[in-house]
C-alpha cells in the first residue's frame, strides 16, 4: 500500500520532526509526479522590465505575471518599481491575457457573480462591501468585462491559482497599489 502525502501531513511531519517540506526535488527523488508536489512561490518572482511589455510607461504600468503570481508596478517615469504577490485565475480557460487598462476604481466594492459563475453556482448572490466580499477593500476594474485587480479578505488565496479570472492582492497591498494607479494605467496580463 502506498501512503499518500497531503500538504497537511507534510506540515505536520515538518513541525513534529523539524524537517523541511517536500520540494519538487523530493518529489522527483521519490518518483512522485511534480503535480503532486507542493509549490512554494515565495522566491520565484522574476524581475520584469517594463520595456519588454510597453512602448512607454504612460500614466503608470502594471504587468500581472500569472506564472510567478506577481504583479509588477511602475510609476509614470519609472522611478518607482514595486512587486506584489497575487492570486491568479484557477485555469487557463479563465485567464485573459493581453493588454488593457484600468478604467474605473472603487473603494468598498460590491461583488456580483458573473454569468459563468451563476451557471456553475446558481445559488450565489451579490455581496455588498464588507468582510464577506470576495473583492476585499479596493477594486480596479479593467477594460475587459468582469476582470478586476482587487483585494481579498481570504489571505489563503494569495500565491495560488484561486480566482475566476481576477488578480487578487492582500488588502493592505491593494490599498497601496490603488493609491499609486490612476485611471488609465496600462495593464498587461502575461
Amino acid at each position: 500500500m502506498t501512503r499518500q502525502f497531503t500538504r497537511r501531513h507534510a506540515l505536520t511531519l515538518s513541525a513534529a520532526a523539524g524537517v523541511s517540506l517536500f520540494t519538487p526535488a523530493h518529489a522527483r527523488a521519490e518518483g512522485r509526479p511534480l503535480a503532486d508536489a507542493p509549490r512554494h512561490n515565495v522566491s520565484s518572482f522574476s524581475m520584469q522590465d517594463w520595456r519588454d511589455h510597453f512602448d512607454d510607461l504612460g500614466k503608470a504600468s502594471i504587468v500581472a505575471d500569472t506564472e510567478s503570481r506577481a504583479l509588477h508596478f511602475w510609476n509614470h517615469d519609472g522611478t518607482d518599481y514595486r512587486v506584489f504577490p497575487t492570486s491568479v485565475p484557477i485555469s487557463d480557460e479563465l485567464t485573459k491575457r493581453g493588454y488593457t487598462s484600468i478604467v474605473r476604481k472603487k473603494t468598498g466594492p460590491s461583488w456580483t457573480p458573473t454569468p459563468s459563475q451563476l451557471r456553475r453556482y446558481p445559488d450565489w448572490k451579490p455581496i455588498g462591501p464588507g468582510p464577506d466580499n470576495p473583492l476585499g477593500t479596493h477594486a480596479m476594474y479593467l477594460g475587459w468585462p468582469a476582470y478586476i485587480i482587487h483585494g481579498t479578505h481570504d489571505t489563503r488565496k494569495i500565491g495560488r491559482r484561486s480566482s475566476d479570472g481576477c488578480i487578487g492582492l492582500y488588502n493592505e497591498m491593494i490599498a497601496e497599489l490603488f493609491e499609486l494607479c490612476p485611471v488609465g494605467t496600462q495593464v498587461r496580463v502575461i
